[in-house]
């Protein structure tokens, strides 16, 4: 099917990106205090856009712009930010505004909000809930962290195995504590066990009369409440799941995870992963300065340790290097190729582990495919970077060495690339997590051995 030029021509090009002008009315409605002006603004724009918007703006705006908001102020927003951000704007709220802010979350939204607060903060925040919500975060708090049973919401739709569909649609109608979005009914037995769950969509289309153990869905999967939520992502990726009921060690029904939790879940795992990989940590763009220092650092000093572990294997080759000077100007090319190529494939390495395409049963295939990229790539870059030693100094062994550790380290890149994150993974180590430091530090201590090590060898 063609595209319509048409409407590609009507699509602005940053579509999605955060208004400018949005930014300058919001700042300009703080500046004179007009609260009006500012709830009708914020009524055209979703939570999310709004989120955004705090992000945008600095922490003195932040603060003014919550007090101008004041009772109007939307808990969704909350919600949407960055855990750090609304972290931030929590601590430095009244009791009053907090109340506000949580009292149309649901608890999965409010676990978010409190669980990585300081404990005194922590129970501040809990204090200013109901009775019901209370109990319902705090147990959810009990689970370890990472865990379905931080991820679930405590609010349910169930249904006993008895009810028929008229029985079921007019009790949904008659209940006050319905969640505000929710996609199935989870028909459980009088041991509050779930046995299936029905669509809404199937519950429409169903007489009245009919019995809802008719229209299970055969497709039912329940989510052990200890079961990690990476694991739970992949399960709603994997199976196309809407939402999952979540069950205790003896399968009964305590919560249940949507498809928006398990998508946020897959976002943050492949945003750290890129952090990780990176070496800035979970780090945020509306972190402080010292904050920001205080997490790059560790990674800076890292890379600072392998940085003299190479030179310190350079320094053995120091008269080499004296005698043939050429081997300086040359020798950051090697080290350099093997780095990238290292990289790549760590690249990919780190996400396959993550999405479970890089299993045991597939891994020595994948580092059997990733050895023979690396040996092709190294064998093309040879002839070429061989040539240019050889044109460049008119010296044709020279050009034979450069070309043979130019093999050599793209090969042991690509094992390294693929190897490192998997005995980190095998370990039940973070394959992201020092992948990067080790892979780089390892190519460049092989592109220095391999090209200074036949330098000496053949050229002296």
């Amino acid at each position: 099917m063609d595209d319509n030029p048409d409407i590609e021509s009507e699509l602005p090009e940053r579509a999605y990106e955060m208004d400018a002008n949005l930014v300058d009315s919001v700042l300009s409605f703080i500046e004179t205090q007009d609260k009006n002006g500012l709830v009708a603004l914020f009524d055209q724009y979703h939570a999310a856009d709004i989120a955004d918007l705090f992000e945008q703006i600095d922490p003195t705006s932040r603060s003014a712009l919550i007090h101008l908001w004041g009772k109007e102020i939307d808990g969704e927003v909350f919600a949407e930010m960055d855990e750090g951000l609304s972290g931030e704007l929590i601590e430095g709220m009244s009791d009053e505004l907090v109340s506000q802010v949580l009292k149309d979350l649901e608890t999965d939204d409010v676990v978010d909000l409190v669980e990585d607060l300081e404990k005194s903060e922590q129970n501040r925040v809990i204090e200013v809930l109901d009775a019901t919500d209370q109990i319902a975060v705090l147990n959810s708090l009990k689970y370890p962290e990472g865990t379905a049973g931080r991820l679930m919401a405590r609010e349910l739709v169930m249904a006993p195995t008895h009810w028929s569909v008229g029985q079921a649609i007019d009790n949904l109608r008659k209940s006050k504590t319905l969640p505000q979005q929710f996609y199935d009914i989870i028909v459980i037995d009088p041991m509050s066990k779930p046995i299936g769950k029905i669509a809404l969509s199937t519950l429409l289309r169903a007489q009245r009369s009919t019995q809802l153990v008719e229209l299970i869905d055969e497709e039912f999967r329940t989510i052990p409440v200890l079961q990690s939520q990476e694991d739970v992502a992949y399960a709603f990726n994997q199976y196309n799941m809407v939402s999952a009921p979540v069950v205790d060690e003896e399968n009964r029904l305590v919560g249940v995870i949507t498809m928006d939790d398990a998508m946020e879940v897959l976002g943050d795992e492949a945003d750290e992963d890129i952090k990780l990989l990176a070496g800035v940590g979970d780090e945020s763009l509306t972190d402080t300065i010292l904050v920001t220092v205080r997490q790059r650092f560790p990674w800076l000093g890292l890379n600072l340790i392998t940085s003299i572990f190479a030179s310190i294997v350079i320094a053995q080759f120091s008269s080499t290097i004296e005698a043939i000077v050429a081997l300086a100007v040359l020798m950051p090319i090697v080290a350099s190729m093997g780095g990238n190529a290292g990289t790549q494939t760590l690249t990919v390495a780190v996400r396959a582990l993550a999405t479970k395409d890089l299993t045991s049963a597939n891994a020595l295939r994948v580092i059997r495919r990733e050895a023979l990229v690396g040996l092709l790539n190294g064998l093309i870059f040879a002839i070429i970077i061989g040539f240019i030693g050889y044109y460049w100094y008119g010296f044709p062994m020279l050009g034979i060495v450069l070309a043979v550790a130019m093999i050599l380290n793209l090969l042991m890149a690509a094992l390294a690339g693929i190897l490192v994150p998997l005995v980190l993974d095998k370990f039940n180590l973070d394959p992201a997590l020092g992948s990067s430091a080790l892979v780089t530090t390892f190519t460049d201590v092989i592109g220095f051995v391999a090209f200074l090590g036949l330098a000496a060898a053949i050229l002296l």
